[in-house]
């Protein structure tokens, strides 16, 4: 497959390893293991999973409330005992991650092309505000469409057609951009174009379909939207 720019109006981006860097999380987790940064990403990997399972039972958290649970679990595993204060302000840390410094020239790059910016994330939506304000974004982000306001985490297609329809514009119009491999899956199969910003250098996992493009930065995901 490949990108197709002549029916692409609008660029959606996922937030958490897209925009922004979970490993950074690490830094609350300094005094208690030996490597935060590995085990940031893991209890990051481990509230994805959580907004998985979420999605198909009869339970309804906010992404804040499963990486909370997350790293509960984490602790715990590790022997480590912490107080649920404590917990709430290691959780906290998810206001303020780290953005990757491509962000802003990438989406300004975008905006002077003519594309219209969102962000769709399963995060909730005091946690996308945040993000937009710590990638320094507001001038390029048009709007911001959590998870929470549909009712359901991503992959779950009707999350693309919500933001779709909240958009104002046909599905196939939309051009999605994530770090996350599950949520190309999705937005393709819902009917969006999908680039997976893939900032790690992994493979492709053997699953149903494939990302319209493959890009390892914003530079490239900008390029590829640009090209002629």
């Amino acid at each position: 497959m490949a990108i197709d720019n002549e029916r692409a109006d609008v660029v959606t981006f996922d937030s958490y390893s897209t925009l922004v860097d979970p490993r950074s999380a690490g830094r609350v987790l300094e005094e208690y293991v030996d490597d935060p940064a590995a085990v940031a990403a893991e209890w990051h990997s481990l509230a994805v999973q959580f907004a998985t399972v979420a999605a198909h039972v009869d339970v309804d958290p906010t992404y804040y409330d499963l990486h909370r649970d997350a790293l509960a679990y984490l602790l715990d595993a590790r022997g480590i005992d912490v107080s649920e204060p404590e917990l709430r302000d290691m959780t906290d840390v998810y206001y303020d991650l780290d953005p990757f410094d491509d962000v802003r020239s990438g989406m300004a790059t975008l905006s002077s092309a003519g594309y219209r910016i969102a962000i769709l994330s399963n995060g909730n939506p005091s946690l996308l505000e945040s993000l937009v304000e710590t990638t320094d974004t507001e001038a390029f982000v048009e709007t911001t469409i959590s998870a929470a306001t549909v009712g359901t985490f991503k992959p779950a297609p009707r999350i693309y057609e919500a933001a779709a329809d909240e958009l104002g514009v046909p599905i196939e119009r939309v051009v999605h951009v994530g770090a996350g491999w599950g949520d190309i899956v999705g937005c393709t199969n819902a009917g969006m174009q999908g680039i997976w910003l893939d900032r790690t250098g992994s493979p492709w996992p053997r699953f149903d379909g494939e990302p319209h493009a493959v890009a390892d930065s914003m530079a490239e995901v900008t390029a590829l939207l640009t090209a002629e």
